[in-house]
């Protein structure tokens, strides 16, 4: 049994040899991502399993270790971890747990200690947590190398892509099903070539591009087009369907095409924050070079998507990063980073200019930045774009599902009917000149 190793401050080390004799419970955010991710590592040596354990039981063993007015990702993610192992038949003695690290000035950066804090009071501090972060913390027996990053890159374009097109298609196919069917093709095919060391590369990566939207564009679908909502928001209540009640499912139940903002831009953006921090504050001109030079390389492999998408002429293409920084100028500066900062507001801003107006603002009910640069930038966006029609739904331990789906309901109330009134004559709204004064 590997030996418990801690350094000078007292934090418990994942070791070499826990490497080899350990578990590394992952949590689950993006069910197509992470499942790339988990691949990835597991090509490096690491046992890995990705988390699944859902519903009431996840968000109730949060609350016995994370206070209520403590961000909900960090409730719900504490959670899924503490109920896996109490319940999911592993060895707490050879079971670590992964977590990111963005370091962000918000909640969502006591993360780590809050669940280090949830292990110690449920007598379990022998748990090692791997805190995957950029300078935060190091572990012996876990490397950020520079490859791995790189393949942990070409697993997120990848996961972007497949998620981009399959919201396109899964609106309209005519088999129910086909779909999510050619989503878990693509993910095993895509697997099957990690395993043999291939699709790693921007060449193989670019003609993977071009087979998956082939593939998907092959699926029958009734033609027209449903009301477009976008979803925006706190990085895990927009993506996770843990924390956001299946937000995706019930759009798709209501009759909506959902549209949901890839991972690439916000990794991006925390990229670019670190090139700001110099800008703004000073610092190390290597680090800065260097953080321009990894921000460049993503994108490229974002303009690679984009590429594929646009020759598809099937889907519809997202724009690219230097398309947000443009859209949100005179709104938000780029010192405005805190949590998704300068990013949700541009996401925004990009949707109503691709024609989704119709927008779901998720955050965790408290989210200081959430409510600044999401629910607080709505009436400067309904003042510029008069058609859009945006609402900020607030998730919580003790929000109720169904008034959070009321909400939801009148916005697509109001989405149909500003859609009649466009139907009946009205032309639809051209993007204004943004007017807004810089924050």
């Amino acid at each position: 049994m590997a030996e418990l190793v801690y350094d000078n401050s007292g934090r418990l080390l994942f070791t070499k040899e826990m490497k080899e004799e350990y578990t590394i419970l992952m949590p689950q955010m993006l069910p197509i991502h992470f499942g790339m991710f988990k691949k990835m590592l597991q090509l490096e040596g690491y046992h890995v399993e990705q988390l699944n354990n859902q519903g009431r039981a996840v968000v109730d063993e949060g609350l016995k270790y994370v206070h209520n007015d403590t961000c909900y990702p960090a409730l719900l993610v504490i959670g899924q971890f503490m109920d896996a192992i109490k319940n999911g038949g592993y060895d707490p003695h050879k079971v670590a747990l992964f977590i990111t690290q963005t370091g962000g000035g918000c909640r969502a950066s006591n993360y780590i200690h809050l669940l280090r804090k949830a292990l110690t009071k449920a007598g379990m501090d022998y748990i090692p947590v791997i805190s995957v972060s950029f300078g935060l913390e190091k572990n012996p027996g876990f490397q950020l190398t520079i490859p791995l990053i790189r393949k942990l890159i070409y697993a997120m374009m990848y996961g972007d892509l497949i998620m981009n097109v399959a919201n396109q298609v899964r609106p309209y196919e005519l088999n129910s099903g086909d779909t999510d069917a050619m989503v878990d093709k693509w993910c095993d095919e895509l697997i099957r070539r990690f395993t043999a060391g291939k699709g790693m590369s921007r060449k193989q990566m670019r003609a993977a591009f071009t087979e998956i939207c082939d593939d998907f564009k092959s699926i029958p679908y009734t033609p027209g087009e449903k009301i477009r909502v976008g979803v925006v928001g706190e990085i895990y209540v927009k993506f996770s369907a843990l924390g956001n009640n299946n937000l995706e499912r019930f759009l798709l139940s209501e009759g909506a095409e959902p549209v949901v903002p890839g991972l690439t831009d916000f990794i991006i953006f925390k990229i670019y924050n670190r090139v700001v921090d110099v800008d703004i504050y000073g610092g190390s001109a290597l680090k800065r070079a260097v953080c321009k030079f990894f921000m460049g390389y993503i994108q490229k492999c974002q303009h690679d998507m984009i590429d594929a998408l646009k020759a598809s002429g099937r889907f519809r293409a997202p724009g690219d990063f230097a398309d947000l920084q443009r859209l949100v100028k005179g709104y938000l500066g780029d010192g405005c980073k805190m949590g998704e900062g300068w990013l949700l507001t541009a996401e925004m801003l990009e949707l109503i200019h691709s024609g989704t107006n119709n927008i779901v603002c998720a955050q965790p009910f408290g989210c200081l930045p959430n409510h600044i640069v999401g629910k607080g930038m709505i009436r400067v966006l309904k003042d510029n774009y008069p058609n859009s029609n945006v609402v900020a739904i607030d998730y919580d331990p003790s929000a109720t599902e169904i008034n959070q789906e009321n909400r939801i309901k009148l916005m697509l109330a109001n989405a149909k009917g500003l859609a009649a009134k466009v139907q009946a004559g009205g032309a639809p709204e051209a993007p204004a000149e943004q007017t807004a004064s810089p924050v």
